[in-house]
């Protein structure tokens, strides 16, 4: 039973931590083994490269495939919450990056969705310590957690308006001039809202291009408006503190101070 145990906190630090040395190798390793996975998606999708290399990229697919699925059952079987973790963000991350290649087996160009493992390229902020990197996707995280209220209600008022400007567009410009319903009428009023205009519906009346006008100038002074909610939560959000790159053995707690000795969860030690 000590064996056992002891083999699974070894495994633990060498999966989870990125403070040790084995710990670090296995990490690069990983990365390594992420970046080579992309270019092979991104080769397969070259046709003349798929013919002529067709053996050779869906073997070392199949081999990369089988190291990150045996990876993910290992985090789950030493983690000492493996349901925790199977929900965390990596989590998520690292089911995602295994899945294509089986659902590859039975959707056509299911093996896309591999490039989904480029979002575990993330891990390297952890692996080289990059803790003022860390401390900075933890205040934009905690910044869009506190604006989502005030963006939902601003996103609501936004879909409010597009769908009345474009009711008003369809009665006054009609379908001789492109707006053939209220949904389409719509999409040219987000469209107008978000400044992008591509042009290929535009108002030929008076009053309709008056209309436009007014819509392309609110759209300039909307883009500021969740530019300014989200700024003044990343500001209320900013700590002076770092945290360190160490995970709780405990109960996969992150975050903890760079001089933390116990966890702040759950007082397990964590040094």
């Amino acid at each position: 039973m000590m064996i056992m145990s002891k083999i699974k906190q070894d495994l633990f630090e060498l999966i989870f931590e990125a403070d040790t040395k084995k710990g670090k190798a296995f990490d690069i390793v990983l990365l390594i083994a992420i970046v080579f996975s992309i270019i092979l998606v991104m080769l397969s999708s070259v046709r003349e490269i798929e013919i002529k290399h067709h053996t050779f990229l869906i073997t070392s697919e199949w081999i990369l495939t089988i190291f990150f699925t045996i990876e993910y059952t290992l985090r789950l079987l030493v983690s000492p919450k493996p349901i925790k973790y199977a929900k965390s963000f990596y989590g998520i991350i690292d089911l995602l990056s295994v899945i294509p290649t089986y659902l590859a087996l039975f959707i056509t160009g299911g093996h896309a969705f591999m490039v989904l493992r480029s979002l575990r390229l993330l891990r390297m902020f952890r692996v080289f310590k990059l803790s003022r990197y860390v401390h900075g996707a933890s205040v934009i995280s905690k910044a869009l957690k506190l604006s989502l209220p005030k963006i939902s209600v601003f996103l609501f008022g936004v879909i409010m308006i597009v769908i009345i400007v474009g009711s008003f567009m369809y009665i006054i410009e009609g379908e001789e001039n492109g707006f053939t319903s209220i949904p389409r009428s719509i999409y040219w009023a987000i469209v107008t809202l978000t400044t992008v205009g591509y042009g290929d519906i535009s108002p030929q009346t008076d009053f309709g291009q008056f209309i436009s006008s007014l819509v392309m100038i609110i759209g300039y002074s909307i883009i500021a408006v969740p530019t300014g909610i989200i700024t003044s939560e990343v500001h209320s959000a900013n700590k002076k503190d770092k945290y360190s790159t160490q995970v709780c053995s405990n109960c996969m707690c992150e975050e903890h101070d760079t001089d933390a000795v116990f966890c702040k969860q759950c007082g397990e030690k964590i040094n």
